[in-house]
């Protein structure tokens, strides 16, 4: 079958959310082409480069989320003299949208909990009515960030009735809410809905929800093409933080949460099936109106070859790994290596040869260098060395080593060096470095947050977020208690060889695959140079097997005309964007 891969921010860039589980996802259904269709967040990214694509992807389509240079995307829309009857249906489809995303930021009863069906019927006619717009007059990027946009939103924050959480938005937050909303809806003006593109589909499989599955909502309504979606993080709840972090005031933090949650919520209804990686997200969705009948958990993929050598050896009962916790992540605020240090100054006063190693990806960005800094200067504090400036403390009490550095040529090698691997996180979605240690078979103490109680299953130590007591207490226990390490992870490592690799992931998709299509087939009806249909193009013989398959197969190939026939090409391209 031929699958649209929809995209955001990830794959087959080499940097960003997804890669690795979307690359071996295409790998390892070889059988199926697939098409990319890849939303990129910033310029930064796409320097960086792609990954090196398998045969079986014959094409990818890109388009940036990080500008409005008309240049560079599918059109400007509606605007300047592009027809008085294309504006007016413009400011009517955007009045209804923004008088939904209005109504849903009143907190308890209103018009929105009202009657929910019309709010979201009403929101879906409104996002087809700016797509077949888009589609008919080039786009909408320009009209969607225009002053006439701006006004209408304000109208919708000042009508009569309308939440006090909008009535005092300013023209700040009317601007940024805007402009974060027309980012979303960008897949509205792209030329990816023809015949040659998404809607030659047969699947298509959103990696996210939000503006990754839009493409996907879009394709369905336009060519009747079904929509899987699959999330590993709450995407959702991405865009709240988001929004806190980049400083909103709170009328459009309001404006852009009631947004994203109708958004979220139409992705999650007209979905033939929904794949949740792990619980916590199943419960998000449930939440924003997912229904049960259509969730199916698939956890991620996880390649274990590369850990098999250690898992199978065991602890090796080395003297410098018997006291060691280990640390593995990306070093930044919500991993809270402040509690993990306080937490390991207790353990070091109960058992005086223990070693914390800090294993991290090159920090990013200014905030994650501050906070590393941050993290150093405590280290340095409490516990005090000749030569800190070595990032080793009190003896090698404490070190901060980078994965490829000296000590750490690989990530096997670090949890081969450690007896305990710690998680100290107050915010995680899927615990991958959790994974990877007990594919090692390594002893675990985790706080308690995201997806870690239903990843470690009994097979780890679980104690509260934000309380160094209680994790140290727990990382004293199982360094005192080599048996219980071993015990411990000997089960973690069976649970992951039969939850978190490449190869349930792959079934798991295979089966969800012919599921989807074997229930939502796309009819396409066959055409002559005239646009008239053809008589007996699909013989019904075409899909029984037999010799006689393939003599039918040509002759409805033959009866389809030239410009029906599928993109193959990886250097696709947009309307006047590079690829």
């Amino acid at each position: 079958m031929r699958v649209a891969l929809l995209t955001e921010g990830g794959y087959p860039y080499l940097t960003g959310e997804a890669r690795l589980w979307c690359d071996r996802l295409v790998r390892g259904l070889e059988q199926h082409e697939f098409d990319v269709y890849a939303l990129s967040r910033s310029e930064r990214q796409e320097a960086r480069g792609r990954v090196e694509l398998p045969p079986n992807v014959t094409g990818v389509r890109t388009a940036p989320l990080w500008t409005t240079d008309d240049r560079t995307l599918h059109g400007a829309g509606p605007r300047g003299g592009r027809g008085r009857g294309a504006r007016r249906r413009f400011l009517a489809c955007l009045a209804e949208l923004a008088e939904v995303v209005c109504r849903g930021t009143g907190p308890g009863p209103g018009p929105d909990s009202s009657d929910p069906d019309d709010m979201a019927d009403r929101f879906r006619n409104a996002l087809h009515g700016l797509a077949e717009l888009a589609r008919a007059e080039g786009g909408l990027v320009g009209a969607l960030r225009s002053e006439a946009a701006v006004r209408t939103l304000e109208r919708a924050c000042r009508a009569p009735g309308a939440p006090a959480a909008v009535r005092a938005a300013r023209v700040p937050d009317l601007l940024a809410a805007a402009g974060l909303m027309e980012r979303a809806l960008r897949p509205l003006s792209l030329d990816w809905y023809g015949d040659g593109a998404l809607g030659s589909a047969d699947l298509c499989h959103a990696t996210a929800g939000g503006p990754a599955a839009l493409p996907g909502l879009l394709a369905q309504h336009f060519a009747g093409v079904p929509l899987l979606v699959t999330e590993y993080g709450v995407r959702l709840r991405a865009h709240y933080l988001a929004a806190g972090e980049a400083g909103l005031g709170a009328p459009a933090r309001a404006l852009l949460a009631s947004f994203h949650g109708r958004l979220a919520a139409e992705v999650y209804r007209e979905a033939a099936l929904i794949t949740p990686g792990n619980t916590h997200v199943r419960r998000w969705q449930e939440r924003c109106g997912a229904e049960r009948a259509k969730l199916r958990t698939v956890h991620p993929g996880m390649a274990a070859d590369r850990f098999a050598e250690i898992g199978e050896r065991g602890y090796d009962g080395r003297a410098d790994a018997s006291g060691t916790l280990l640390w593995v992540g990306r070093v930044e605020p919500a991993k809270d290596l402040v509690s993990l240090l306080h937490a390991f100054a207790e353990v070091r006063a109960a058992e005086p040869g223990a070693r914390l190693r800090i294993v991290g990806t090159a920090a990013e960005g200014r905030e994650a260098e501050e906070y590393l800094t941050r993290c150093r200067a405590l280290a340095a504090r409490l516990f005090p060395g000749p030569d800190p400036a070595d990032g080793a403390h009190d003896d090698g009490a404490v070190s901060f080593e980078e994965i490829g550095g000296p000590g750490v040529p690989d990530l096997a090698d670090a949890y081969a060096a450690g007896a305990v691997v710690v998680l100290s996180s107050v915010v995680e979605g899927f615990p991958i470095s959790l994974v990877e240690a007990m594919f090692c078979g390594r002893a675990t103490v985790s706080t308690d947050v995201g997806a870690v109680v239903e990843v470690i299953g009994g097979t780890g130590l679980v104690v509260p977020p934000r309380d160094p007591g209680a994790l140290a207490e727990a990382c004293v226990a199982l360094l005192r208690d080599p048996a219980r390490r071993e015990r411990l992870g000997a089960a973690a490592r069976a649970r992951a060889l039969e939850l978190f690799t490449v190869e349930q992931n792959v079934a798991a998709f295979r089966g969800i695959y012919l599921e989807i299509v074997s229930h939502c087939p796309v009819r396409r009806d066959a055409l002559d140079e005239a646009g008239e249909p053809v008589p007996f193009a699909h013989p019904a013989e075409a899909h029984v097997p037999g010799r006689w398959a393939a003599s039918a197969s040509t002759a409805e190939a033959a009866a389809t005309p030239s410009w029906a026939g599928r993109e193959t090409d990886g250097r696709d391209r947009l309307k006047g964007a590079a690829v």
